[in-house]
């Protein structure tokens, strides 16, 4: 009977631990693959993350300031080709005050506007509107090359004493010979795709800090103010040319969805087709531009 018994207890003790073991070794590959809808961080967080963000949307709206690389401008048309060399621009930020409040006048200052999904836990798509503002100095002293004629333009528009043939000479370009500003504004039109790393995770599996990378391509539609020898308008919203952008920055949730986000932006952007004197068809500048960006934005992710 003990013999039968110790049979019996055996075989129901390997069941149990045969069983037991199964579920551990289930378990384990469970645990290992660390749910598969998450991306993995480079930074390794202590914390690992319970929730994916597939399948989810994310809005943004900020500000931002910006700076330029030095440019040449090139302006064509009847009687006139000639190159601004190195010409200095600023940024023109609005001085806060009830402007960055006021739903009537949020676009007014330099902002920042994006919307995105995310089609993988770690990887998203947005389109996105960054309205900065690019100011040419006035005056400032640059090199010339090409020629001006006496009049240009059609109908005629007299030069005075800028015209001649250049050729590296400096000229000091003031108000009377030319208003170059992209204020309302210098406007990027893009399509990014954007990658997240988590840097700090809470123990409830929450993303806390998240560092953010990404491209951006798309249009320039600009809304220039340009006079050029005083015939010029504000002129309305234009395609003018494309460009290309690259950036970094950081999340910080602090509440459910709700975000904070500071990024640097730099970009190379083409303008082929700036209006001027206003008489399309007839006179036209263009630019290469480098963009460097700061913006700081409130995000909402759902």
């Amino acid at each position: 009977m003990p013999v039968l018994l110790r049979n019996v207890f055996s075989t129901d003790m390997r069941k149990i631990f045969l069983t037991i073991g199964a579920l551990a070794l289930s378990a384990s590959a469970l645990f290992a693959q660390e749910n598969p809808e998450i991306g993995k961080s480079i930074f390794k967080p202590k914390n690992l993350r319970t929730e994916s963000n597939k399948g989810k949307f994310f809005f943004f709206w900020g500000y931002n300031f910006s700076s330029y690389a030095k440019s040449d401008i090139h302006f064509t048309g009847p009687n006139y080709d000639f190159i601004l060399h190195d010409v200095k621009a600023a940024d023109r930020p609005t001085k806060f005050g009830s402007t960055y409040f006021d739903p009537s006048r949020l676009t007014i200052p330099q902002f920042n506007l994006h919307f995105g999904y995310y089609i993988k836990d770690n990887y998203s798509i947005s389109l996105g509107w960054d309205h900065m503002k690019y100011v040419v100095d006035i005056p400032q002293q640059v090199k010339i090359s090409g020629f001006i004629g006496e009049e240009i333009s059609n109908p005629g528009i007299p030069t005075g004493n800028r015209a001649g043939q250049y050729n590296g000479e400096l000229i000091t370009v003031d108000s009377a010979m030319l208003t170059f500003e992209h204020t309302d504004g210098y406007n990027f039109a893009s399509v990014g795709l954007e990658r997240y790393d988590d840097i700090i995770n809470n123990r409830k599996g929450q993303q806390v800090l998240t560092m953010e990378s990404g491209v951006d391509v798309g249009l320039l539609i600009p809304r220039s103010d340009v006079h050029l020898f005083g015939e010029g308008a504000n002129h309305f919203w234009n395609i003018a040319g494309y460009g290309a952008s690259a950036k970094v920055g950081l999340h910080y949730r602090f509440y459910k969805g709700l975000y904070l986000q500071g990024n640097f932006k730099t970009g190379w952007t083409d303008l082929t087709n700036i209006r001027t004197t206003g008489r399309r068809g007839v006179d036209k500048a263009s630019q290469q531009i480098w963009f460097f960006e700061n913006y700081w934005a409130l995000g909402f992710r759902f």
